[in-house]
């Protein structure tokens, strides 16, 4: 008997993905924690197409309505921005991050990180965070 990996004697899994929807993350988005925790870990990627699909996730779990409101945006325009592909502002996305009650954080990369290159971000870049916005009173 060979210890060498032969993919042949693999047995072939037949799968049918029928019955079965698609995943959307806005439905498991229910308190502010969560939504933190899951945009955070869509900037880890460094990739501005994550933030704004997990943002769009987030409006969905929130109510586009509200959010487009909250962010002083028509709800048309909330859409252009969350659409895969756009060229979306930072100021754009700050207002939406304020709407849905977070905001971005800036800290320093650690030791830790930096030492899992699959952790570690582009040279150059910060590592950000996000956290729930306080509450304001009135």
């Amino acid at each position: 008997m060979s210890d060498k990996f032969n993919p042949e004697e693999m047995p072939i899994l037949s799968l049918t993905t029928t019955g079965t929807t698609r995943y959307e993350a806005s439905r498991f988005l229910d308190s502010p924690e969560a939504i933190a925790a899951y945009l955070a870990e869509s900037l880890k990627t460094g990739e501005t197409e994550g933030l704004i699909h997990a943002l769009a996730e987030v409006a969905k779990a929130k109510g586009v309505n509200k959010v487009a409101k909250d962010a002083g945006v028509n709800r048309e325009s909330l859409y252009k921005v969350l659409k895969a592909g756009s060229k979306t502002r930072f100021e754009t996305i700050r207002k939406l991050m304020t709407a849905i009650g977070l905001e971005l954080t800036v800290q320093p990369i650690t030791a830790l990180a930096v030492t899992s290159k699959a952790a570690a971000p582009r040279a150059g870049k910060p590592v950000v965070a996000t956290k729930p916005a306080a509450k304001i009173r009135s």
